[in-house]
Parts: structure tokens; sequence; C-alpha cells
């Protein structure tokens, strides 16, 4: 028949931490399902607990397995095979009761501080003894022998037709949570095949949104290169600026002093026509002072030519004056 559920209940889980190996570390946030499986073929008990799609107890029951009560609503055991240590919490001292079952053997680990759970229920409780109970063997002794040995064995008939009972019940029950978890197994497997989509249409877009960012990088540092360029035009236009405004200053200069130089020569023109005016008057000048030395030399001459006259005239008369 392979590996069947025989028993199923909640409890939170723990296991312990594996550096300090003392404190307890929660696997679940809230209690979780708890289910022991039997495989009737290799004769293999195992528990398994699921935290959504996360298997967080997978401990297969060896005979040198423990399962120990360290308070009234915790236990543990160790599974060597995954080199940890499980504990539970369960919601009451009932519960943890129905879990060590059978059991009654001590572990020298015990937890530092361990809350119970009372906020949790048990979905499903199913009583069972966890360990078989052995069948009759062909050396037992024949019913007819002994009268004490008949009244074991209806007492025992008994027993297995109760346990019979609770196993079937347990079954039944299982089914109904095996049929439970296919359901939930396939919206898992639906959730994570949305999920997968979803994942890889955001791997489409984050591409996209690399290529985006990309591009949008190049256009940035464009824009800030553009900018530059722009800053140096700028500046190079207000150096432009200021040397129109010096040129413009330097042409007014310019043409004040272009003004002022075709005043400077009207006015040398003007200088120079009086001067030419006034040589003209020198020279007419000295051209009458020329005349006026020559006719006052004709004069002197003609002057001294009238006083030797005069004076042979004078010396004349004083001859004249002495014979008479």
């Amino acid at each position: 028949m392979g590996e069947q559920p025989i028993f199923s209940t909640r409890a939170h889980v723990f296991q312990i931490d594996p550096n300090t190996k003392k404190n307890w570390v929660p696997t679940s946030k809230h209690a979780v399902t708890v289910s022991y499986f039997y495989d009737s073929t290799r004769n293999v008990y195992r528990i398994i607990s699921l935290d959504g799609s996360k298997a967080i107890i997978n401990s297969t029951i060896t005979p040198n397995m423990t399962f120990t009560k360290t308070s009234q609503k915790f236990g543990q055991w160790a599974d060597s095979r995954a080199n940890t240590v499980y504990g539970l919490g369960f919601s009451s001292e009932y519960h943890l009761s129905k879990e060590s079952a059978g059991r009654d053997i001590q572990s020298p680990l015990t937890p530092e501080s361990i809350n119970g759970t009372d906020d949790e229920r048990v979905m499903a409780e199913v009583t069972q003894n966890s360990e078989p109970r052995a069948e009759p063997t062909q050396n037992a002794l024949p019913f007819t022998h002994s009268l004490t040995i008949s009244k074991h064995w209806e007492a025992e008939l008994a027993t297995l037709k109760g346990n019979n009972a609770k196993l079937t019940a347990a079954l039944l029950e299982s089914t109904a949570n095996v049929k439970q978890w296919k359901q939930q197994l396939a919206a898992y497997q639906e959730e994570a095949e949305r999920l997968h989509k979803r994942v890889t249409e955001l791997e489409c877009v984050s591409s996209q949104a690399n290529e985006v960012h990309t591009h949008k990088t190049e256009l940035n540092q464009t824009i800030q290169e553009l900018e530059s360029t722009l800053k140096k035009k700028e500046e190079e236009i207000e150096r432009l600026k200021q040397e129109i405004n010096s040129a413009r200053e330097l042409q007014a200069q310019r043409n004040s002093l272009t003004q002022k130089l075709q005043e400077v020569e009207i006015r040398n023109k003007d200088l120079e026509d009086q001067l030419s005016d006034l040589e003209q008057r020198l020279e007419k000048s000295q051209n009458e002072q020329e005349t006026f030395r020559n006719n006052l030399k004709t004069l002197l001459e003609i002057l001294d030519g009238k006083i030797f006259e005069l004076t042979e005239l004078r010396d004349n008369l004083a001859k004249l004056t002495e014979c008479s």
C-alpha cells in the first residue's frame, strides 16, 4: 500500500540553533499541521510538516530515536540524519500526551524558553499506539491448552479491534486530508505557475527597464554635454557682447576724435589761410617798405643835392657879401 497517513495534529515547530545548540529557533510563524506516516512495505514511520509549500519537518523515525516531554506543552526529539533537534509546542498538555503516548524516555536536551500555543487548536486528533503490537507467533500456546491464554488473546483481539477502528478512522481522515493536500498542492502549483509567469513578465519588464534606464542615462549624459556646450556658448556670447560694447565705445571715441580732428583740420585751414593772408600782407608791407626806402633814399639823395646846392649858394652869398 505504500506510505499511509496515520495521525495528524497541529503544533508550533522549532529547531535547535545550530550555532549555540541551546536556543530554539521557530521555523513557522503559526501552528502548522504535523502528520505521521507509516510505510508498511518498509515498516518505516515518518513525521512530515509543511508550512505552505516548504517542508519544515521531514524526519524518519529510527529505533534509537526518542521523543522527550520537556514541559507540559513542549516535546522534542533528535534526528541524527538531519543533524538537528526538532521541538513541538502544543496548545495543551492533552495534545502533548497524545503525541508522546507510548513513550516515556528522557533526553538530556531541554529548551531554554518555550511558550505554549493556547490560541491554536488541534484540527485532527486520532489516537494510536506509536509502537505496533506484536502479532501472535507460531510458538504461542494453543488456545485449548490454557484458559488464561484464551482470555489474554480475547483481550488482545478486542484491543486490536479498537485500534483497527481507530486506524480506520485515522485512515479516512488522512484520506480526506490527502485530498485536501492535493487540492492545496494543485492550488500551490497554479499559484507557482502564475508567479513564474509573473516573474518572467517582470524579468522582461526589468530588461526593458534596464534598456530604458541605459537610454535615459545616455540621454542624461547628452543633456549634460549639451548644457555644458550651451553654457560655454553663453559665456562666449557674453564675452562677444562685452567685446561689442568695447568696440562701440571705441567707435564712439573714434567718431569723437574724428570730429575733433575735422574741427582741428578746419581750424588749421583757417589758420593757414590767415597765415597766407599775413604772409601776403607781410610781403606787401615789405614791398611797400622797400619802395618807401627807395623813395626815402631818392629823397635823401635829392635832399643831399639840394643841401649841397644850398651850401654852395650860401658860400656864394658869403663871398658876395665879403666882396661888397
